[in-house]
């Protein structure tokens, strides 16, 4: 009878928690790279996306979804669920002469995916660190890695960086060809096939498209070969007259980026019909997002009208981005979102979707937005929200804060003998599209909105991205990107102090303005002595 008694216990305590998985729903995450508002057949794009579109139409808009205006500091803030500004990854993205990466005390979202159950996978672009293997996929949370740690490395083979392979598999490189596209769908679907059913999965699928160079099978290089440019202006003044300076010379990037931005979609095809196929359509939610506005400038070829500017600055053009999410059978399909949400509000909002625990130790900036999408619940902003960006040029700082009624766009130009601040204000809850500034109409306004940009930025690591576009003096890359990461087994232990620890504190509170010297410390916290070195303390 005890043996009987233990044996049922074992039986019932097996199928609890495997129903308890299996309920749960998949994730999908598809971030593209550099996609505009207007580059979408369902926003009226010249080109084709029907994949796309069938997101919006079979899910919910997220019209006012929010990332930072430039690559790593998304992906940062998509994983962590926190300020990249805190990280240290904000003003720039990841350099590959850079040995950087995301602190190891910060959690991934796919390592409480993983602790709760969930095999994980990630097809594409990383760009949050490659000099240490502490940085790498493998050691965030990824079961499986399949892509490239840089970014640009070109969409054939041999997927180079500055001259040097990137593209592998779980720490190894490899050599398969193709166009990279479509050899990260067809990768991504060959995963899902071979997964353990049993399990519930996440997936990550940030790919390269439509970022520059672009390139594109010559099929549909033809295709668009005839496409007229007849974009209008971004109201950015840099970025108009670069277009304008390109297509003077007769030459336009309008015609490759749509061949780029049809092969995306094909790609996304892939994957979608892989889980319809699957059977798994209605326990799997999926999230589109662009990582930043699209590049408007002469060679990137991409349209954020009605939205004002683009990639880098601070306008909604660069912000304010394409996204949907679909969940088919529990999301009404159609739908859109006008609500205020973040790249930063992911990790929670999936985590309540999926009924997960998140595993974080550190505190979120972001929100749990599923009541908002699921049933349209109102949540208000419990804090302003800020974005920065110094790409591309070195001192020049394009920075905003705004709420759901005022946004400041301040730009910040720097010399080595003087410093310009240009600010514009805009009631944006009723001017949606920058055309507006009331800059001079609330000077109280511009002032209050300017002492909270300062204050922000002042959390900024000085041993942050900053924006360095060339490698330092000397500098050779790799042949193997692979066998340029140091292996965890060579590292020590123990986070570097740098030099002077024993003055820390007080070297910190005397850089004010300049940025925090210890990383992940607000001003309250050094007043109270809870900083230091070691953040988990």
């Amino acid at each position: 009878m005890k043996i009987s008694k233990y044996f049922f216990i074992f039986i019932f305590s097996f199928f609890s928690a495997s129903i308890l998985s299996t309920s749960r729903p998949n994730i999908v995450i598809i971030l593209v790279d550099d996609l505009g508002w207007a580059d979408i057949s369902y926003r009226g794009a010249p080109f084709n996306t029907p994949n796309i579109d069938s997101l919006f139409k079979d899910g919910v808009s997220l019209n006012r979804f929010y990332t930072t205006p430039i690559c790593s500091p998304t992906r940062a803030a998509l994983m962590t669920g926190r300020d990249p500004l805190k990280l240290g990854v904000a003003y720039s993205v990841i350099m590959p002469w850079m040995n950087n990466g995301i602190h190891t005390d910060e959690h991934f979202m796919p390592q409480s995916f993983k602790l709760n159950g969930y095999q994980t996978g990630m097809f594409g672009k990383w760009h949050l660190g490659h000099s240490q293997e502490n940085f790498h996929p493998n050691q965030r949370g990824f079961d499986y890695f399949y892509g490239h740690l840089h970014t640009e490395v070109g969409y054939f083979s041999p997927f180079s960086n500055q001259g040097g392979i990137d593209f592998q598999r779980n720490g190894k490189t490899i050599d398969d060809k193709g166009y990279s596209t479509f050899l990260l769908a067809e990768e991504a679907s060959k995963w899902i096939n071979s997964r353990d059913k049993d399990k519930p999965f996440f997936m990550y699928v940030p790919f390269l498209a439509p970022h520059t160079p672009l390139e594109a099978p010559e099929d549909l290089l033809q295709k668009y070969k005839h496409l007229k440019d007849t974009r209008k202006p971004t109201r950015n003044i840099e970025a108009d007259k670069a277009r304008s300076n390109s297509q003077t010379l007769g030459s336009s990037a309008r015609p490759a980026y749509a061949a780029v931005v049809d092969a995306l979609d094909q790609a996304i095809g892939i994957i979608l019909s892989t889980i319809e196929k699957a059977g798994i359509e209605n326990e799997t939610i999926i999230l589109f997002s662009s990582d930043n506005g699209g590049a408007t400038y002469g060679g990137g070829g991409a349209d954020n009208f009605p939205l004002r500017g683009g990639k880098g600055d601070t306008f909604e053009g660069s912000i304010r981005v394409v996204a949907a999410l679909k969940w088919k059978g529990k999301i009404q399909p159609d739908t859109s979102l006008d609500q205020i949400m973040t790249i930063m509000d992911v990790f929670p909002t999936l985590s309540a979707a999926t009924g997960i625990k998140m595993k974080n130790v550190k505190e979120l900036d972001g929100r749990n937005m599923w009541n908002a999408i699921l049933n349209n619940k109102k949540i208000p902003l419990k804090n302003d929200i800020y974005f920065v960006s110094e790409i591309p040029n070195y001192g020049n700082f394009h920075t905003t804060v705004f709420n759901e009624e005022w946004k400041l766009v301040q730009t910040i130009s720097s010399s080595l003998l003087e410093v310009r601040i240009d600010n514009k204000l805009f009631n944006i809850g009723d001017d949606p599209y920058e055309y507006n500034d009331l800059a001079s109409k609330n000077p109280d306004i511009v002032e209050e909105m300017a002492e909270k940009i300062r204050r922000w930025r002042a959390l900024h690591p000085i041993a942050g991205t900053r924006t360095y576009l060339v490698p330092p003096p000397g500098w050779r890359a790799p042949k193997d990107w692979t066998n340029y990461t140091i292996p965890k087994d060579a590292l020590q232990n123990e986070v570097s102090p740098g030099f002077g620890a024993h003055a820390h504190q007080i070297l910190d509170r005397n850089l004010k303005d300049h940025g925090r010297l210890i990383y992940d410390c607000k001003d309250d916290q050094w007043e109270q002595g809870k900083c230091n070195m070691d953040t988990s303390k």
